[in-house]
């Protein structure tokens, strides 16, 4: 009896850890949070409150070198939305995949695991 008890709450933490560990975004989805967010200041995109958010408390979590990893795409998309001959596709990236990464963070978690898997 004490062993199925053991069992079952040892079983109850494993699946409660990967419950939690779910609500973050992978190191891809993070690294493409940051693309975005540099696309955004890059184009002059409206409000990116949400998106600062998610990427300040992700960041949190990563390990040094995915943590500057994020530094430089944002800087890559700054850099890539200064040149005019390619504002057009570099918009619509901004208006299609970066959505899932522009609400927020719980919202932008869900999202961006949706986007992910899409691909």
């Amino acid at each position: 009896m004490k062993t199925t008890a053991v069992l079952l709450a040892v079983i109850g933490l494993a699946v409660a850890g990967a419950a939690a560990a779910s609500d973050h975004l992978t190191d891809l989805d993070y690294l493409k949070a940051n693309r975005c967010r540099g696309l955004a200041e890059g184009l002059g995109s409206g409000d990116v409150a949400g998106l600062d958010a998610l990427i300040k408390t992700e960041g949190r979590s990563r390990v040094e070198a995915i943590y500057s990893r994020g530094q430089e795409e944002l800087n890559r998309g700054k850099k890539e939305a200064s040149h005019t001959d390619s504002r057009d596709r570099l918009s619509a990236e901004l208006n299609g995949s970066c959505t899932a990464y522009l609400g927020g963070a719980q919202a932008s978690v869900s999202a961006g695991k949706n986007a992910s898997s899409s691909h």
